[in-house]
């Protein structure tokens, strides 16, 4: 039933517009949207700032002022400080593993054996309102250990007795939530995510041994990290519990946060536990903000990887800036998923899983990141062989290491190029995602890789990037309108063919190849893919 809600809570008026029926009425109380109002009310102007910032920090770039780190703020770097301590069942995170909030996800996400069990609102979620609000309810019922169902075929799912430790990711600070206003704004999907998840679980996860945890996306600054630190002081506030009690980690996936890790976690001191190396943004992110300059062009997707110069500079700074914080260093997320019916392609995705582990936990880092149940025990026995029966690897200081602004920011890969095969990936990788996330499934495995927002980025960023300096493929083929327009009829092609005409024309693939089509070809560069589509999801 979709219908329209209008309140007026101490002078603030409050409009819904959505579907209120199925049990999102237990979730969307007035309780709850009082509090999301003084959210908006008190939060909403600085939001707006920022992102503004965020903007004139980008033509600044674009003009030829790159990344470094700050002047204004090398005393928090040069001082010796440590974040505030965090719970005990924090302390051991050495697999973790991550996902969209469907019910089925979460029952195996938390079974799965992993330390910790990142719920996704975020790049894994399409945000339709049915997968936001069930989500949130799907989060209540399972904390509440009344997550247990049986699906359409018969299968059962029911928590274990020992489950992951819950953590929840809300949207980034640039998307907002069309179907609340508050005051005629639409509020943000930060505020909107976090505060209905805190408002209805933090006692009940404080009274069950655990509290309310979370993780941080697309954080470009210190000043991003001090309003979110603001938010939860006065949330903390609000429901009355001590400030300190949520802890939270951040990830840092955007080359500008990479410069300013110290200063994020001194903002969030009461409150931080880790930072997480958010790989596949990351990419994007140095696409992004280094776009206009063709010296940094990139090579194929697959050919970036951990070992690439810049990403190698940019794990081992994090690792040593954890460490002499106190808090712990979280690896990124391999993308290869196991196929179960393909026992080569099974092996494949176990051999890479393994290596990108055994690296991270010789790095330093204190636990990783997995998108799939089968590879928990994969990616653990690599930090197992490394910690044994220690929780962490905290006393890993790194402390010879110097990573300069120069390391964070060289684009050379050695024995890397631009293929033809690199551009079709893209393009196909591309649409295939976009379709998915227009249908509403914001983590989809695309040949044998688990693609989320984050992934389909990089992808239509390279093609634009690509496009906009002539970039040439290793044989010398210039990358012009001409060919990628044909190189993009021929993987339509290829994706009709090989899904049949049936599933394509049931699909959403002409919307979603006309979306690529438009984000790479334009001679602006839109922040973010979602934006855009957003719009076109419901």
């Amino acid at each position: 039933m979709h219908m329209s809600l209008t309140e007026t809570l101490n002078d603030t008026l409050i409009r819904l517009s959505a579907n209120l029926s199925g049990g999102y009425e237990e979730i969307l109380t007035p309780e709850a949207l009082a509090f999301l109002a003084e959210l908006h009310r008190r939060f909403e102007p600085a939001r707006r700032e920022l992102l503004t910032r965020r903007q004139e920090r980008e033509r600044r770039i674009d003009a030829g002022e790159l990344p470094d780190f700050l002047t204004e703020t090398a005393e928090i770097r040069r001082q010796d400080w440590q974040a505030a301590p965090y719970p005990a069942n924090l302390q051991d995170r050495r697999t973790e593993i991550t996902g969209p909030v469907d019910r089925k996800m979460i029952v195996n996400a938390l079974n799965s054996g992993a330390r910790v069990f990142m719920a996704d609102f975020e790049d894994a979620n399409s945000p339709t309102w049915d997968n936001l609000l069930q989500g949130q309810i799907n989060l209540r019922d399972a904390i509440r250990r009344q997550i247990d169902f049986t699906a359409e075929n018969g299968k059962t799912y029911a928590l274990k007795p020992q489950v992951a430790v819950l953590k929840v990711r809300p949207r980034g600070w640039h998307l907002t939530e069309r179907h609340l206003t508050i005051d005629g704004q639409p509020v943000s999907g930060s505020l909107f995510d976090f505060g209905l998840y805190f408002f209805h679980n933090a006692h009940e996860l404080l009274r069950r041994g655990s509290g309310p945890y979370f993780y941080l996306p697309k954080l470009e600054s210190h000043r991003e990290a001090r309003l979110w630190n603001e938010v939860f002081v006065f949330a903390q506030e609000y429901v009355g519990l001590p400030v300190g009690t949520i802890k939270v980690t951040v990830l840092i996936e955007t080359i500008l946060a990479s410069f300013e890790m110290d200063e994020i976690i001194y903002e969030l001191r009461d409150h931080i536990a880790g930072l997480n190396a958010g790989r596949w943004d990351y990419i994007f992110s140095f696409i992004k903000k280094l776009k206009a300059h063709p010296a940094y062009l990139l090579p194929d997707r697959s050919q970036v990887t951990m070992q690439s110069p810049f990403m190698r500079a940019y794990a081992q700074l994090l690792v040593q800036t954890c460490h002499k914080r106190g808090i712990h260093a979280i690896g990124g997320m391999a993308a290869f998923i196991p196929n179960r019916k393909d026992p080569k392609i099974n092996q494949f995705a176990f051999d890479k899983v393994k290596a990108d582990k055994e690296l991270e936990a010789a790095t330093g880092f204190d636990g990783t990141w997995v998108a799939h149940p089968d590879l928990v025990p994969v990616a653990m026995a690599p930090f197992n062989a490394v910690l044994g029966d220690r929780p962490n690897q905290k006393e890993k200081r790194l402390s010879d290491l110097s990573i300069t602004a120069r390391d964070l920011l060289n684009p050379t890969i050695p024995g890397s190029s631009i293929t033809e095969a690199g551009l079709r990936m893209n393009i196909n990788v591309g649409i295939l995602y976009i379709e998915s996330w227009l249908r509403g499934v914001g983590a989809a495995a695309i040949h044998n890789l688990m693609e989320d927002a984050a992934t389909s980025e990089i992808s239509r960023a390279q093609v634009w990037q690509w496009l906009r300096h002539g970039a040439k493929t290793y044989d010398g083929r210039p990358i012009d309108v001409s060919w990628y327009k044909q190189v993009l009829f021929e993987e339509i092609e290829a994706i009709r063919r090989s899904l049949g005409s049936e599933r394509y024309n049931q699909g959403r693939f002409r919307e979603a190849a006309r979306l690529f089509d438009g984000l790479v070809t334009q001679e602006s560069f839109d922040a973010f893919l979602t934006l855009g589509a957003y719009e076109m999801i419901e």
